[in-house]
């Protein structure tokens, strides 16, 4: 396994309407890579944002959805996704602070 820098572990925001309820508590949803785990994407936010203060981290893995094209079924990919609680002294996310 390669090592991941933290600008690789964080692969996007989720953008869904539980996920932006949760921002009025200071929690954010990430996909991040399968390989990452709890202390790396605590680093990884913690560098990418300047002054964000992690409190703790929640992981999922989610497995990929049943379709069907015909008669042929396959899978969509899976993914990982990480909850991310920010301490209360902590400043917010700017990439979310538009939406």
């Amino acid at each position: 396994m390669a090592t991941l820098n933290y600008y690789d572990v964080i692969l996007e925001p989720v953008i869904t309407e539980k996920s932006m309820a949760g921002m009025g508590s200071k929690t954010y949803t990430f996909l991040v890579h399968p390989d990452a785990n709890k202390f790396q994407i605590k680093d990884a936010v913690e560098k990418m944002f300047d002054g964000v203060k992690v409190e703790k981290v929640n992981t999922m893995n989610v497995k990929g959805k049943k379709k069907r094209r015909g008669m042929t079924f396959g899978y969509t990919a899976k993914t990982k996704k990480a909850i991310v609680y920010l301490k209360d002294d902590s400043k917010d996310i700017e990439i979310f602070s538009g939406l």
